[in-house]
Formats: structure tokens, C-alpha cells, sequence
């Protein structure tokens, strides 16, 4: 990038509290001057559940062309997140998911989506970039025989099986994406039985459970999809990512040997910070902290967004440090969902953003 990280961070940071009168707001409560940011750690977050009760955006919205909702099913829960553009959305997504799915595939290959199609699910950022994956690494196909949920819900097997057997006459190698429920359910429906992938294939694993089928720890799930396809537990790559973020991370699985599993790479244009839930201030180096996520893809939302989720940073291997502060030995670990309520610190910031009178941090 021409400029440092941090540079571009708070040079977004500036023009968001320039546009957007709740983040400035949010701003004046943390004592932050965004004229003075030189750190991209230092720029306040908006948490992810603001999403849900204020539009966060720096542009009117009749200048919108695609909004992203969260799968929550509560009425009046769905947090949004509004797009102008979605060209660099895309190309961020493409550029990361082929370094870390498909980097050392040539041509095309057969995509199969365990998930509806774009048009049962067009507020989907899940979906939206699925779509991008099948028509960037994908070869040509009917989406009936690509996306495999129908609006029933019901996962279609036969035409799975098909997509394997025509794989396997060509001796191309798979990249299946899914979410961990509809896997789950797959793994239900196969039992016993199984799927011999062709050799070279890959699994794309993602997103929570959200009540829609029992939940499986990872390990577990990694290995039944390991069995059920046939394919090593490394070539199972889990994906993180959100409504709120427009950029995604990834396990190092499938290309790096002496990676651990569970432990996701960060594209150059976005940094995971472990944060205190009470003070929201950065976590010593190896503890545990919510995850507040620097998206420089974000131009038109929040740079700078705080999840629910608890990570650790977490290093291995020979230090190879870049500006950016990360390096090819560092990443992060996800350790799940914060339990219960949201953290204070997040709703603080909530209110903070929406002018709410709020208790001093040290109440």
C-alpha cells in the first residue's frame, strides 16, 4: 500500500466522524480528537449491535445499492449494513479467498454451495460473496446444481452426488463452501456413508449455528467433514467473517503445514485488536479480549467495528513482521461467542454513538 496502515485507518477514522454525526459523537465521548489520530488502535469502535438500532453509514441512503441484513430472526433484530458500491467489497473478498482456498489452482473447478441461491437470499453478505467465489474460481454450471438449499431448506444430495461423480470424471478437484449448520445437517443425512472428493479438493467452513441444528465442537465437526469427504482435516479451511466487516479472515490450513488449526490469517487491509470488554482498551500480548476489528474496506460504514467474539493473538514459527504489524507466524485464535449480555463497554459505546446519556467509565 502507498501509505502505512495506520495512516489509512485514521484517514478514514477522520472522514466518518466528518460524515457521520453518531460516530462523531462517539468520538467526543471516548476523548478523541480524529484530527489527532496517528494510531489505528486507537480508533473508537462501533459495536457490532449498533448495526441493529442506527444506520451506519456516511452517505444518504438513496445513494444505496446493496444492503447486507444478519441472519437474526427476532423482529426488529436484523442488523444492516449499506453499501454505494460493492466493486472493492468483491475484490477484497476474491483477492483473500483465493489466497487462502485456491492459490494454487490454475483454471476453474466445480463449486458447490451449501446454501441457498442469490436470489433466495439477496441481503446475504454470505451469499453475495459465495456468488463471487462461483463466478471467479467456479466452472460454468446451473444454479440448481450449485447451490444446494433449496427454499425448503432441505439439502438436495442428488444433485451433490452428481457434482462429485462429474468431478471425478475429470479429475478436478472441489471447493465446497458451507455454513457449520448446513453441514451438520449434511453429516446427518450422509451417516455412515461417504463421498470420496477428488484428490486436491477443499472444504469452506463458516458461521455459527444460530439455532438452526445441534451444536458440534469444531474438532468434531472438522473431522466428520474430513470423513464424509473424504479429504484431509487440512483441507477443511474455516472462514470468519460478518454482516458489519467487509473483509473476511481465514484459517492457514490448506497451504501451510506448520500452522495450528484454528489459528486465522488477517488480509493486509484489516487488523484483529483483543480488547478489555469493560474499558475496550488493548489486551497484553497473549490474553484474551473481544475482537475489535481495523477494516480499511469499510470506507463507508466503520473502520474500526467491536464484536462479541473473544480472540487471543497468538505467533509460532520465526517472527516475520510487517508495517502492518502482522507477519506470515502471527494471526489469531477465535474462542467463541462473549457469554450472556453484551459486554458493558459495548453498550456504553451504543449509547455513546446514539447521544444516550451513559455512566462514566469508572461508575
Amino acid at each position: 500500500m502507498p501509505e502505512s496502515f495506520d495512516t489509512l485507518a485514521c484517514d478514514l477514522a477522520r472522514f466518518q466522524a466528518s460524515a457521520s454525526d453518531g460516530y462523531a459523537r462517539l468520538c467526543h465521548a471516548r476523548g478523541v480528537e480524529p484530527s489527532a489520530l496517528r494510531n489505528a488502535d486507537d480508533i473508537p469502535a462501533v459495536p457490532t449491535d449498533a448495526f441493529k438500532v442506527a444506520r451506519i453509514a456516511t452517505f444518504p441512503s438513496t445513494l444505496t445499492s446493496k444492503v447486507f441484513r444478519t441472519s437474526g430472526t427476532t423482529l426488529g433484530s436484523r442488523g444492516e449494513n449499506s453499501l454505494r458500491d460493492v466493486s472493492t467489497y468483491d475484490a477484497a473478498s476474491i483477492a483473500f479467498g483465493r489466497r487462502w482456498l485456491a492459490r494454487d489452482v490454475a483454471g476453474r473447478l466445480p463449486v458447490v454451495v451449501l446454501g441457498p441461491s442469490p436470489e433466495s437470499a439477496p441481503d446475504s453478505s454470505l451469499v453475495h460473496m459465495c456468488e463471487a467465489f462461483v463466478r471467479t474460481f467456479g466452472e460454468p454450471s446451473t444454479s440448481a446444481s450449485t447451490y444446494l438449499v433449496g427454499d425448503d431448506a432441505v439439502i438436495d444430495l442428488s444433485a451433490f452426488d452428481e457434482r462429485v461423480a462429474f468431478a471425478l470424471s475429470r479429475n478436478q478437484p472441489m471447493l465446497i463452501l458451507g455454513t457449520s449448520f448446513a453441514f451438520v445437517h449434511f453429516v446427518d443425512a450422509i451417516g455412515k456413508d461417504s463421498f470420496a472428493l477428488p484428490r486436491g479438493s477443499r472444504v469452506m467452513q463458516t458461521g455459527g449455528y444460530k439455532g438452526r441444528s445441534r451444536e458440534v465442537p469444531a474438532n468434531v465437526l472438522r473431522a466428520d467433514l474430513a470423513r464424509v469427504f473424504g479429504v484431509s482435516v487440512r483441507a477443511i479451511v474455516a472462514e470468519y467473517g460478518m454482516t458489519e466487516l467487509a473483509s473476511q479472515f481465514y484459517e492457514r490450513t490448506l497451504f501451510e503445514e506448520d500452522t495450528p488449526l484454528g489459528v486465522y490469517a488477517e488480509p493486509p487491509w484489516a487488523r484483529v485488536v483483543p480488547v478489555d470488554p469493560d474499558t475496550l482498551e488493548a489486551v497484553p500480548a497473549g490474553e484474551v479480549g473481544l475482537a475489535k476489528i481495523i477494516d480499511l474496506m469499510n470506507v463507508d460504514s466503520a473502520v474500526a467495528v467491536l464484536t462479541q467474539d473473544r480472540v487471543r493473538r497468538v505467533g509460532y514459527g520465526p517472527s516475520d513482521r510487517s508495517e502492518t504489524g502482522q507477519g506470515s507466524s502471527e494471526g489469531f485464535e477465535l474462542l467463541g461467542r462473549a457469554p450472556g449480555a453484551p459486554a458493558r463497554g459495548c453498550s456504553i459505546a451504543i449509547d455513546e454513538l446514539l447521544g444516550r446519556a451513559t455512566a462514566s467509565p469508572g461508575a
